[in-house]
């Protein structure tokens, strides 16, 4: 009788990789989804079909489901994931540019965010207690990101130091959500503008915090 001892290692080792390639597939179908849903709410609203979403994303409708069982948990998913990475563009803008510059090109990576936050509108102003998370959970990941770039800036003395991030997010949106909406052009235009107006006393700004 031969005795043949199990090495433990052997059979986990294949179940860990499988695992880590099974849930790396996971993440890729619901960052496909997420920027599908992003696109087909743009374009057709919250009430767009799920088929279409799944279609476009290249995945069966089972699989929008599996994800998101409620409408409403791909809406909040949907909003947090183009939260995230308007925060997360922060960093890498700051690594290439000098403070002001970095600034500016936030400001309209903010204003592409505004843009694609239209196509939620109609859910978001609903009163669904789903989303009433929401708003906190954009002013905290936002206004500690701008706060960052206001005072990397400020102490270069190329922005005013007084200038509260949180004014300045609904200063842009409000730019971006007036009469001239539909006119990316414009409302990038005026963003720009917006910043600009932030080296209005700058120097002074920077000489009163050193």
């Amino acid at each position: 009788m031969n005795d043949k001892r199990e090495n433990p290692s052997k059979d986990l080792e294949p179940l860990e990789h499988t695992n880590r390639r099974v849930r790396a597939d996971a993440q890729r179908s619901i960052d496909a989804l997420l920027q599908s849903a992003m696109k087909v709410f743009a374009t057709s609203g919250v009430d767009a079909p799920v088929r279409e979403i799944a279609e476009k994303a290249g995945v069966g409708v089972g699989t929008v489901y599996r994800h998101f069982p409620q409408r409403s948990d791909l809406i909040v998913a949907v909003f947090r994931n183009e939260v995230d990475a308007c925060a997360d563009a922060a960093a890498d803008l700051c690594a290439k540019y000098e403070p002001a510059e970095a600034l500016a090109r936030w400001m309209q990576r903010y204003v592409d965010f505004i843009a694609n936050k239209r196509g939620l509108a109609a859910a978001l102003g609903s009163g669904n207690p789903e989303y009433g998370t929401l708003p906190a959970y954009f002013e905290k990941r936002l206004t500690p990101v701008l706060r960052s770039l206001l005072d990397n800036a400020a102490a270069a003395g190329e922005v005013r130091a007084d200038v509260e991030p949180y004014d300045l997010l609904r200063a842009a949106a409000s730019l971006c959500t007036g009469v001239h909406n539909d006119d990316s052009k414009y409302t990038r235009q005026m963003v720009a503008l917006l910043v600009d107006g932030l080296r209005y006393r700058a120097s002074s700004s920077a000489s009163k915090l050193s």
